[in-house]
């Protein structure tokens, strides 16, 4: 393999279905974790009601981290009150959609980092930052927590920042979860596809990666930074996090809703700042190539074969993620770029309006003739290979085929690793 080329995330999605707003994520003394209600608890156990399947178990209370036992003692044997707390916060109706285009992101509050728990015995390490909790199977080093919690920190103001109504995300317990695993082989058995490098998962709005996707490496007893190695695995399962559940509908999931991370991923950054207003040329080198520091990108060249604009706007996610993913996710990129940057006066108002059907509860064609605005695809393939060719990115609709049949169109979000 050519050392200089790395497979970035090839993100696709979990299932869309959200855990009761009642329900709370239960870790075990091995770190294990599942979604469920509480039924009843005693001196020496606790029943509880699985989100899963709606089972009732009983497990000994000597199974349960510190954390569960701490929340058993203020909550005592009352069941869950079928009501949302801020445990299983919903999305944020909020939007933003007439605020300014950011310039640059730049994080320079205090990313108000604790260390809650460090239990080795346990493998549990708590730590968190002012709007994120990451728990970790392994001690980190502070230099690592501040790095992660000011990427963390910055992702969100990112996030927010754009004009798009990006303005989702579920807390637990007032914090977004991050999952973060020692090994791989960790990771896969926490749940984490073997094939992925990473993966966010909707239904429980957790984000799990293992240290070896990231910038971290190995240093005597524990582990520092590596400046030197991209972080756009974190930077996209998190904007994923941040999304609307609107964002995954029929119409956008797929060609926007991992476009829109991709835009994320290839925007510079660097110790807290993610530089915006520059950032169309390394999206470019992005898509086309390995980006401009020649270590991540999706390389579809200069001259892209692309299939249809509809079938590819309309491709189930088992599609998008078949052989053709590393293609998918890059022409996502493309054309999210474009209806931002380059469709109409430049100033995404088609695409804010196609945001706002979305989240107006419109899906599907419904969504998309919103974006079209009285254009037939064809005319759009025209408007958009025209612009892009200004670009010095030749792009001929119809040429390939939009993907691997396929009915499932549940999504798993993950980064396929490197071969």
């Amino acid at each position: 393999m050519n050392p200089k080329i790395h497979k970035l995330p090839l993100l696709a999605a979990l299932c869309l279905l959200s855990a009761p707003a009642w329900a709370r994520t239960w870790t075990d003394t091995q770190g294990r974790t599942l979604e469920a209600e509480l039924v009843s608890a005693t001196s020496t156990e606790v029943t509880l009601k699985l989100d899963s399947n709606q089972k009732v178990v009983t497990l000994p209370l000597a199974r349960l981290s510190a954390a569960d036992l701490d929340y058993l003692k203020t909550t005592g044997d009352k069941p869950a009150q079928k009501e949302t707390p801020k445990s299983a916060s919903k999305d944020d109706d909020s939007e933003n959609f007439d605020a300014p285009w950011p310039d640059k992101i730049q994080f320079t509050e205090d990313p108000k980092i604790e260390t809650m728990t460090e239990d080795k015995e346990a493998k549990r390490f708590i730590y968190e930052s002012a709007n994120y909790r990451f728990v970790c199977d392994v001690r980190l080093a502070q230099s690592v927590v501040k790095g992660f919690a000011v990427m963390f920190e910055s992702t969100y103001l990112y996030c927010r920042a754009l004009p798009l109504g990006v303005s989702g995300g579920k807390k637990t317990d007032g914090k977004y979860q991050i999952l973060l695993f020692e090994t791989k082989e960790s990771y896969v058995k926490a749940g984490g596809p073997p094939t992925s490098a990473g993966v966010f998962m909707p239904g429980r709005g957790v984000v799990m990666v293992p240290l070896t996707s990231l910038g971290v490496r190995p240093m005597g007893s524990g582990y520092i930074l590596d400046r030197d190695k991209a972080n756009g695995t974190l930077v996209h399962e998190l904007t994923h996090q941040l999304s609307p559940s609107a964002y995954f509908e029929k119409g956008a999931m797929g060609w926007f809703s991992e476009g829109i991370a991709e835009y994320t991923t290839a925007t510079p950054y660097r110790a807290g700042i993610f530089k915006v207003k520059s950032n169309f040329d390394d999206i470019v080198a992005y898509a086309t190539g390995y980006g401009k520091d020649d270590t991540h990108g999706r390389a579809l060249g200069e001259k892209i074969k692309a299939p249809s604009l509809e079938s590819f706007f309309k491709m189930s996610y088992g599609q998008f993620t078949g052989q053709r993913a590393n293609f998918n996710y890059g022409f996502g990129l493309i054309l999210t770029t474009y209806f931002l940057h380059l469709d109409g006066e430049g100033d995404a108002a088609r695409m804010k309006e196609f945001l706002k059907s979305l989240r107006d509860g419109k899906s599907g064609d419904a969504a998309l003739k919103v974006l079209l605005d009285g254009r037939s695809y064809e005319e759009m393939e025209e408007a958009i290979s025209k612009a892009w060719k200004k670009k010095r990115v030749d792009i001929e609709f119809g040429a390939a085929s939009p993907g691997l049949p396929d009915e499932d169109e549940d999504y798993v979000d993950d980064e396929e690793e490197e071969d």
